[in-house]
């Protein structure tokens, strides 16, 4: 029987079923079945959201994620349909496209001034690094003051990768989308804007985070002298099939 107290499912990134949903599907039904004689532009439109929505709130109800991040996508997602469905000036897509990631990027900006920096909630963390562990080594070598400087830089890199993903945003969204929302054409254009954003936008912005770890972990290698394998979170080191001799030993 399934336990009623039992914790939060674990979330395990799953990027292909992520690109298909979020991107594919949404993509072929706004591409192909916004004409007449299929669902019809509105129907089309409201199908083709309804998929990375209904995920994004999926993940959000079902792993309790609800981090910054994921709710501006959600609310990105929601918007596209209101501008759609309310037939707006396609002007207002492109701003809503690249408002978004703009937002992130100054709330990283931001962020910088607090006491919780969003670069270590998302590299610099104990889910992914032992925090502990880096931090005992660097008040040993007495270099704390030096980390929090590559930190910050990391900071600003960080957020120039959303500035990048506004701007490229903005960019597609006035090249591609120029029909009158509520079309079959502007379903059409908003569909192949959709598959176009992918290659040129997320997989640029995807390297130059891995980047920004890779400078990240090259800072911690080289003021604490740990490899990556020992400075990563113990948890990431637990072997999977012990859980499921656990399990099978019930």
């Amino acid at each position: 029987m399934t336990n009623p107290h039992s914790p939060t499912p674990s979330h395990k990134p799953r990027p292909w079923i992520d690109l298909l949903v979020s991107i594919v599907i949404p993509s072929v039904i706004l591409m192909k079945l916004s004409g007449d004689d299929y669902l019809g532009s509105t129907w089309a439109l409201v199908v083709g959201l309804a998929f990375p929505l209904g995920w994004g709130l999926f993940e959000l109800v079902k792993y309790r994620k609800y981090n910054f991040i994921a709710v501006l996508g959600v609310i990105s997602v929601g918007l596209t349909g209101g501008i759609g469905l309310m037939e707006l000036d396609p002007q207002w897509l492109a701003i809503k496209e690249a408002a978004v990631p703009l937002v992130i990027g100054l709330a990283v900006l931001v962020s910088t001034r607090t006491q919780y920096p969003l670069v270590r909630t998302l590299l610099y963390n104990p889910s992914v690094l032992d925090v502990d562990k880096i931090r005992a080594s660097l008040v040993q070598h007495n270099n704390e003051t030096e980390f929090e400087s590559r930190l910050l830089k990391a900071s600003y890199l960080f957020s120039g990768t959303f500035f990048f993903s506004s701007a490229m945003n903005y960019i597609l969204a006035k090249w591609i989308v120029t029909s009158p929302a509520g079309t079959q054409a502007f379903n059409e254009e908003l569909g192949r804007m959709t598959l176009v954003s992918y290659p040129m936008i997320a997989i640029p912005s995807m390297i130059m985070m891995i980047a920004i770890f890779y400078y990240l972990w090259r800072t911690i290698r080289r003021l604490t002298g740990y490899t990556l394998e020992e400075v990563m979170s113990p948890h990431l080191h637990q072997h999977p099939e012990r859980a499921g001799d656990h399990s099978s030993s019930k």
